[in-house]
């Protein structure tokens, strides 16, 4: 049985950065740029301390719009822009609206606060084939 999406639909999508997060993230990414696992560095860049990489958060959008479509393998196409870094110890929520349903295709707005209410993604349209 398929599911039929409406614009106006919403949805929310939660993670943790934990401390270990852009470690993890290195590895499996090949980004080790010293920002995003040397605190030292990311103070001395002027970012207070150790972020996460961007394409982590990135990917975690992508995520909350293919968790509420079903299906990752459904997304085609994703425009971002990023407001402000993530750091560990960061509760991430992401806040999406279906914007459009057209021809087969999804079409969501995705914008994402940490726990203190800032911005850290915002304008992210992402845009899944369901039909």
């Amino acid at each position: 049985m398929s599911r039929t999406f409406q614009p106006g639909e919403t949805f929310t999508h939660v993670r943790e950065c934990d401390r270990y997060r852009p470690i993890y993230y290195a590895g499996a990414s090949g980004d080790f740029n010293p920002i995003h696992i040397d605190p030292e560095v990311g103070k001395t860049a002027g970012l207070g301390g150790v972020i996460l990489q961007g394409l982590c958060t990135l990917g975690w959008a992508v995520e909350a719009v293919a968790v509420f479509v079903g299906d990752p393998g459904r997304i085609r196409r994703v425009r971002v822009r990023f407001s402000k870094p993530v750091r560990p110890e960061d509760t991430i929520t992401f806040e999406g609206k279906v914007t459009s349903v057209q021809d087969g295709v999804l079409t969501a707005e995705v914008s994402a606060t940490n726990q203190r209410g800032e911005d850290v993604l915002k304008g992210a349209v992402v845009e899944a084939s369901i039909g």
